[in-house]
């Protein structure tokens, strides 16, 4: 499991700028082949996922209660699988979960009068059903998806950072921080959308730079035989770049938030095909890009995610009982009418979804800007109660959704290092990190002070696995070229050092978050800031 070479020898091609008539890439310079066994590299991954399982599936129905914005998702889930669409509720509907009776919709005279006012897409209340509707309407049965994909989505980190490295143990390392991350670990054990919506971003951006390879690979097998430089080959159907299309669908029907990264990474494909195609030498790379590539990428990043994101809404095509589905007129105007009617009902709901969305600007106690999610200054308290029998005067019974200091700290060093990297060296993996960071924050400062939306720091969760990319980049700049010296050993030491100090920070921390009851002195010493975290 060696660290693999990150000389600037090792990497030239990544810069995208040789000269095609004085010296093109070999092949090996095209697609690095990866260190270490291939066993490792999929047994490695996986012992680091289940560690995270672990961790995340422990006592999952711990707190027994609707925890936060579970009091929308866990009911809306349930809903769903019942009748294909979101319903409302009758008062104290938590309360009666809680007791385990779950006769918690109201009856009404009209259909449409228990119509849910829904402000998101369906797909993530699709997959929490799927919990409910196995293990029961229960704590642990609305929260058994959100557990499950974020234990999937330590695996997925750990294989994109390797192929992205060519490092196992570099791969491991991140999926061992991700699993350490005490804000993916508390959305990956509470019913809300953006544990799906990180999960569906981070396997559209793996399938991406898996499609990456495999198409440098083609050309460096066409550049072996090509007569001419002129015209560039069709690089076929590309299977991966289609199953991010569905997997960044499958996030945009989860949350519109995943728009920002469909845009983001949409300008990253077409560098990357043209980058491709200038480094085995085609003399015209951004004409070839735009002729063979603009097309079918367009179809993949575009038309599939807004099939995926349409499809999603069957359930509320196919019932009467949706929020704004005008039922009886589009059966009443025809077979043929149907269709157009139920899409002009769909449509006119979009844009009401959109007037909320831009229109929110509901103060919360826990809400905070987007400038000072990477600092951690504004957690959300997700569960709060003072019980008794923990041996001292005053307990705790707490979730607090933060993030593991020592990683944010540390991957806000490493994004700062990725832009010193990508203005040195114009390395594809520092800029598909600063892009995909940013299209998960940035934007969110246009609402903060255009809007003055409301928004918290869970938001910046689709960010965490690029900062967590950022830092093993960094370790492996750190550890340099894969020889024994003295660079390397210190460079081994800190990456170590780094990983110890995450598991001791998120081992600190673990009563807070884990929904531990403890004495009141021990969750304050706890606070990290206490005018922000309490």
């Amino acid at each position: 499991m060696a660290v693999t070479d990150f000389s600037h020898r090792a990497f030239e091609h990544s810069r995208g700028y040789q000269d095609a008539a004085t010296r093109l890439p070999t092949r090996d310079q095209l697609v690095p082949p990866i260190s270490g066994s291939e066993l490792w590299g999929w047994l490695g991954p996986l012992i680091v996922t289940v560690f995270g399982a672990f961790l995340r599936f422990y006592h999952l129905a711990t707190p027994k209660a609707v925890v936060f914005d579970e009091t929308w998702y866990a009911k809306d889930a349930f809903s769903t699988i019942k009748y294909g669409v979101e319903r409302a509720f009758v008062d104290k509907a938590d309360n009666l979960l809680v007791a385990g009776d779950t006769d918690i919709f109201k009856h009404c005279d009209k259909v449409d009068e228990c119509a849910a006012y829904v402000v998101h897409p369906p797909l993530g209340k699709w997959m929490i059903g799927a919990g409910e509707a196995i293990f029961g309407m229960n704590p642990f049965g609305w929260r058994f998806a959100t557990a499950l994909v974020g234990a999937i989505s330590i695996f997925i980190l750990a294989r994109l950072a390797r192929r992205m490295t060519r490092s196992t143990l570099l791969g491991c390392l991140a999926g061992f921080l991700l699993s350490l991350d005490a804000l993916h670990f508390v959305l990956s054990r509470t019913a809300l959308l953006d544990n799906f919506l990180m999960f569906w971003v981070l396997a559209g951006f793996a399938c991406l730079v898996v499609d990456r390879d495999k198409i440098r690979e083609a050309l460096a097998e066409w550049r072996e035989s090509a007569t001419s430089l002129d015209v560039g080959p069709r690089l076929g159907w590309r299977p991966w770049r289609l199953a991010a299309g569905l997997c960044l669908g499958a996030g945009l029907a989860t949350k519109w938030t995943a728009i920002l990264f469909i845009a983001a990474f949409a300008v990253m494909l077409l560098l990357w095909d043209t980058g491709a195609r200038r480094a085995v030498g085609l003399r015209q790379p951004y004409r070839e890009t735009l002729r063979l590539d603009v097309p079918l990428a367009a179809a993949w990043t575009a038309l599939v995610p807004a099939i995926v994101y349409v499809s999603s809404f069957a359930g509320w095509f196919a019932s009467d009982k949706g929020y704004g589905r005008k039922w009886e007129q589009a059966t009443s105007s025809g077979p043929v009418f149907f269709v157009f009617d139920s899409l002009r009902s769909w449509l006119s709901y979009q844009l009401q979804v959109l007037s909320f969305h831009t229109g929110l600007e509901e103060t919360h106690p826990y809400q905070s800007e987007p400038w000072s999610w990477p600092l951690l200054l504004r957690p959300v308290a997700f569960f709060y109660e003072s019980p008794k029998g923990c041996g001292a005067d005053r307990c705790s019974w707490a979730v607090l959704g933060t993030g593991t200091p020592v990683i944010w700290f540390g991957g806000l060093a490493a994004m700062i290092g990725m832009i010193t990297w990508y203005v040195a060296t114009r390395d594809w993996r520092a800029g598909a990190v600063l892009l995909a960071y940013a299209a998960g924050w940035l934007p969110w400062f246009y609402y903060a002070i255009a809007d003055n939306r409301t928004m918290y720091l869970f938001y910046a969760l689709p960010m965490l696995p690029f900062m967590i990319l950022a830092i093993v980049l960094t370790c492996g700049l750190i550890l340099g070229p894969a020889v024994p010296d003295r660079r390397r050993l210190i460079g081994s030491i800190a990456a170590g050092a780094f990983a110890l100090l995450a598991l001791a920070n998120f081992w600190w921390l673990y009563p807070v978050i884990g929904g531990e009851v403890i004495p009141y002195q021990d969750w304050y010493d706890r606070m990290l800031f206490k005018n922000g975290w309490i």
